[in-house]
């Protein structure tokens, strides 16, 4: 319990998912009522998103830039 409370008040995902294109699947999710932390945000070589998943766990999205 206290690894994940630290894992969310740092701001930190629990674990990725490469997507084909995170604008997409953000625009998708968000539509299904999916409440994002992170809006789509271009880091070096790729575009990352992070969604709570409702249990308290980060999820972050992510694809090439």
């Amino acid at each position: 319990r206290p690894f994940k409370e630290a894992l969310v008040a740092d701001g930190m995902p629990w674990t990725a998912f490469s997507v084909d294109d995170v604008r997409q699947e953000f625009e998708r999710l968000t539509a299904a009522g999916v409440r994002f932390v992170q809006e789509p945000a271009e880091m070096g070589p790729v575009v990352t998103a992070v969604f709570d998943d409702t249990c308290g766990n980060l999820i972050q999205i992510q694809s090439p830039a």
